[in-house]
């Protein structure tokens, strides 16, 4: 038996069985052409306008480390689209974030526990918690 043969037999089967059951059959029919309908309304309410060409920042993925990771989501949270292409889509470049604020934090963070490891007063590191904390009072 042929293809076509095959194909409007199984057609006409397909369409015996769906006339019996009548209120299927319409539902069946109408609701593709319902969600269709809505599509073409949403398309016409809202024609398509033109856009610049947009270039996002780039965004570091975790095996790149975790500090440009986090750096990519907490800089680019809110995820700004720029005309031009942004400096960090060069090959090679893992992340633009040196100039960030949480770039100088972690230094900040990194250069004063190496500071704190290599004096042995503790004095300095109790000096250095009243400033955070009278830092931290004044900003609150």
């Amino acid at each position: 038996m042929a293809f076509w043969t095959q194909l409007g037999l199984l057609l006409w089967k397909n369409f015996t069985y769906r006339r019996r059951q009548t209120f299927q059959l319409l539902i069946e029919v109408a609701w593709p052409l319902f969600i269709f309908f809505i599509l073409i309304s949403v398309r016409l309410s809202y024609p398509p306008y033109e856009q610049h060409e947009c270039h996002f920042p780039n965004k570091a993925m975790p095996s790149a480390g975790t500090l440009p990771w986090i750096q990519g989501i907490i800089c680019n949270a809110n995820n700004p689209c720029f005309r031009y292409p942004t400096p960090g889509e060069s090959p090679g470049i893992v992340g633009n974030f040196n100039a960030s604020i949480v770039s100088r934090l972690f230094s900040d963070a990194k250069r004063l526990l190496l500071y704190s490891q290599q004096d042995t007063s503790i004095k300095d590191v109790q000096k250095v918690l009243g400033k955070l904390r009278k830092l931290g009072n004044s900003s609150g």
